[in-house]
C-alpha cells in the first residue's frame, strides 16, 4: 500500500477522478438496488400472498431504500385499485426498465472516469520517469541496461496503471456496492445475512493463499523482460556488426534463451492468476448453496421466518454481491504485479543524484581568463582514473590531450562539464569552482563534438538547432556554411527539412560530423571540446571536417582530445597523459625533441604508418 500511495502522489491531481467516480458509483448502485427492492411487493401482490391495502398512508420522505420500497408499494397498491394485475405489471415493468437504464447510464459514466484515471496515471508516471532520466548522472546509464530502463518507462508504468486503476475501483466502488447491498440484505433478513458473513471470509482466505508468491514472480518477470528488451535494442542498433561477424545464430540463441526464461516465468504467473478466478467463482457458488439450504429452512420451517418472495429477492441481490467481491479478489491479484512494477519505478525515482547543484549556485554567462585543474583525483568503480592532475588553460589557447587509450583524456572533459564530480581537487573557471556554478549555465559555456556524431531521428534543421530557442533560418544556414555542411544539405531531398533517420543513418560519417559541428557553431560557445572528432573519418571527409573545426576554433578556447597527432600539431600546448597522470607537456616541437619521450614514440609510429 505504501508503494501505491507513493505512486499516487506523482499522479496528482486525482480528485477530479475520485469525486465523480464516487458519485456515479453510488448512484449506479442505488438505482440498481432499487430494482431489486421493487420485486418483493410485486411478487407478493401478483401471486396473491398479500392483499391490497385500501387506505394505505403515503410514507414520509427519507433518503433510504426503505422509503423507495414503501413509496413504490403505496403507488403500486393505488395502481391495483384502478387497473388489472396485467396492466399493473406492464406499468411496473416500465418503471423497472427506466430504473435499469438510469443505473446503467451511471455505470457508463463510472467506467469513463476510471479509464480517464488510467490514462492520467500512465501519462503522469511516464513524464516523471522520463524527467528523472534527464536528471540522473551519466554513471547511472553506464551501470544499467538501456532495455531495462525502457521497460520501466513503458511496461512497468502500464502494469502500475492497470493495478492502480483496479485498486481504485476496488477501494471506492466495491465497498460502496457491498455496503449498500448488505444494508438491504439486513433489511430483508438479519439472521440470514449474519450467516452469510460468517462463511464469506473462508473463501477470501483461500484466495489470498493463491497469490502469496505472485508479487515475487512478477518482479522476476519484469527484470527478465528488461533483459530481453536490451538484447532486442542492441541487435537493432548493431545489426551490421552481427551480420559482418556471422553472429546471427549466436544472437538468435541468446534471444531465444532469454525469451524462454521470460515465458517460463509468465506461465507460472498465468497459472496462479487464472486459477484464482474460477476458484473464486466456485467458492461463490458454494456460498450460495449454503445460503439456499439455510435460507430454505427459514422459509420452509414449521414457523417460517422469511417469505418466499423475500427469499427470492435476497438470493437475487446476493448474486450481485459476488461481482464486487470478485472485483476485490481480482484487484488483490493485480495489485501484486502492480506492486512489483511499482517497486521498480520507486527504486528508479529514489536513485540519488551524485552530481548535485549547490543551493547557493550562481549563474556564469561568460568566460574571461582561464580554466584551472587543481590536484584532481577521480576514481570510477574503485579504479583510479585521474591522479593528481594539474593544468592551466588560458583563454584563447588550443590545448591538445594525447596519450594511450584509457588514460583519462575523455574523463577530464566529462569532469569539466560536470558529468561527474572529482573525488578530490577543484576545477576552476575564472577562479570560480565549477561546483558553485549553475550546471546549465556552466554547460552553456561549452560545446562538445565527439568521435561518434550524436544525432537524433529528426530533420537536419532540428538537429542543428537542438536545445536552442529563437534561432532564425539564416543563422542555421550560416552555421552550416562554417561547418562545410550547407552544400551537401541543399542536395538532400528536402534540404534542411530532410529526415536523417535513426542516429543519422541516412548521412555519411563526414556529413554527420559536419552537422554536429554546425550545431556547435550555432551554439557559439567560448569553450570548445573536441573528443576524437575526426578519428573515425576517411581522408577526404577528415580534410573537410578539419577545415570546419579550424574555422570553429578561431578565437575560442579549445580542448582537443586526439589520437591523430596531426590534428593538434599546431596546438599552443600539448599534454601527454598516461594512466591518469601528465607525463609530458609542451608544444609539438618541444615534445618531439625529448629523447625516449612518449609523444615522440607516438608521433614516430604514426609517421611510419
Amino acid at each position: 500500500m505504501k508503494v501505491f500511495l507513493r505512486l499516487l502522489h506523482y499522479c496528482k491531481p486525482y480528485h477530479q477522478f475520485i469525486i465523480p467516480y464516487f458519485t456515479f458509483t453510488f448512484l449506479a448502485t442505488f438505482f440498481g438496488l432499487l430494482n431489486f427492492t421493487l420485486i418483493i411487493p410485486l411478487l407478493d401482490v401478483l401471486f396473491g400472498t398479500e392483499k391490497v391495502i385500501e387506505d394505505a398512508t403515503k410514507p414520509v420522505f427519507s433518503i433510504s431504500l426503505g422509503y423507495f420500497k414503501d413509496i413504490f408499494s403505496y403507488y403500486f397498491y393505488d395502481l391495483l385499485k384502478n387497473y388489472s394485475r396485467l396492466d399493473t405489471l406492464k406499468i411496473v415493468c416500465c418503471i423497472i426498465v427506466a430504473s435499469v437504464m438510469i443505473s446503467n447510464f451511471f455505470k457508463y459514466l463510472t467506467a469513463i472516469r476510471i479509464e480517464y484515471f488510467k490514462t492520467h496515471i500512465v501519462k503522469s508516471l511516464r513524464n516523471i520517469i522520463f524527467e528523472k532520466y534527464t536528471t540522473l548522472d551519466i554513471s547511472y546509464f553506464s551501470n544499467n541496461k538501456k532495455g531495462d530502463l525502457i521497460t520501466r518507462t513503458i511496461s512497468d508504468s502500464i502494469e502500475v496503471e492497470t493495478s492502480l486503476s483496479s485498486s481504485f475501483a476496488a477501494i471506492f466502488s466495491s465497498p460502496i456496492s457491498l455496503t449498500m447491498y448488505f444494508s438491504v440484505l439486513f433489511m430483508i433478513s438479519a439472521k440470514l445475512t449474519f450467516f452469510t458473513l460468517l462463511i464469506i471470509p473462508i473463501s477470501g482466505g483461500l484466495i489470498s493463499l493463491l497469490v502469496k508468491k505472485l508479487r515475487k514472480q512478477a518482479k522476476e518477470s519484469f527484470e527478465s523482460f528488461g533483459t530481453l528488451n536490451s538484447t532486442l535494442e542492441e541487435t537493432l542498433s548493431f545489426i551490421k556488426i552481427i551480420k559482418a561477424f556471422g553472429a546471427q545464430r549466436f544472437i538468435n540463441d541468446k534471444f531465444k534463451n532469454q525469451n524462454e526464461q521470460f515465458t517460463s516465468i509468465a506461465r507460472k504467473i498465468i497459472r496462479r492468476k487464472e486459477f484464482a478466478s474460477p476458484f473464486s467463482e466456485f467458492s461463490g457458488i458454494m456460498v450460495i448453496s449454503f445460503i439456499l439450504i439455510y435460507g430454505g429452512s427459514l422459509v420452509l420451517g414449521d414457523t417460517p421466518e422469511l417469505t418466499a418472495s423475500a427469499f427470492i429477492t435476497y438470493i437475487t441481490i446476493f448474486s450481485q454481491v459476488l461481482k464486487p467481491a470478485k472485483e476485490l479478489s481480482n484487484a488483490f491479484i493485480m495489485a501484486q504485479r502492480g506492486l512489483a512494477a511499482g517497486e521498480r519505478i520507486i527504486e528508479l525515482l529514489d536513485t540519488k543524484i551524485e552530481v548535485k547543484e549547490s543551493e547557493s549556485a550562481v549563474l556564469k554567462n561568460d568566460f574571461i581568463t582561464s580554466i584551472q585543474f587543481s590536484n584532481i583525483n577521480f576514481s570510477y568503480n574503485k579504479k583510479q582514473i585521474i591522479k593528481d592532475f594539474n593544468l592551466s588553460i588560458s583563454k584563447g589557447q588550443m590545448v591538445g590531450l594525447v596519450g594511450p587509450s584509457g588514460g583519462g583524456k575523455s574523463t577530464l572533459a566529462d569532469l569539466l562539464m560536470r558529468f561527474y564530480d572529482a573525488n578530490q581537487g577543484q576545477i576552476l573557471i575564472d577562479g570560480m569552482d565549477i561546483s558553485l556554478l549553475k550546471i546549465e549555465s556552466l554547460r552553456k559555456l561549452m560545446s562538445i563534438v565527439t568521435q561518434e556524431p550524436l544525432l537524433f531521428n529528426d530533420s537536419i534543421y532540428n538537429n542543428i538547432v537542438f536545445g536552442m530557442d529563437n534561432i532564425t533560418e539564416s543563422q542555421v544556414e550560416n552555421a552550416a556554411k562554417i561547418a562545410n555542411a550547407h552544400d551537401f544539405i541543399l542536395k538532400t531531398e528536402n534540404g534542411y527539412q530532410t529526415p536523417i533517420g535513426d542516429r543519422g543513418i541516412k548521412l555519411s560519417g563526414g556529413q554527420k560530423q559536419r552537422v554536429s559541428i554546425a550545431r556547435a557553431v550555432l551554439r557559439n560557445p567560448p569553450i570548445l571540446i573536441l573528443d576524437e572528432a575526426t578519428s573515425a573519418l576517411d581522408t577526404e571527409s577528415e580534410k573537410l571536417v578539419q577545415q570546419s573545426l579550424d574555422t570553429l576554433m578561431k578565437n575560442r578556447t579549445s580542448i582537443v582530445i586526439a589520437h591523430r597527432l596531426s590534428t593538434i600539431r599546431n596546438a599552443d600546448l600539448i599534454v601527454v597523459i598516461k594512466d591518469g597522470e601528465i607525463v609530458e607537456k609542451g608544444t609539438h616541437q618541444q615534445l618531439v625533441e625529448i629523447e625516449d619521450g612518449l609523444y615522440k614514440k607516438l608521433n614516430q609510429m604514426q609517421i611510419d604508418t
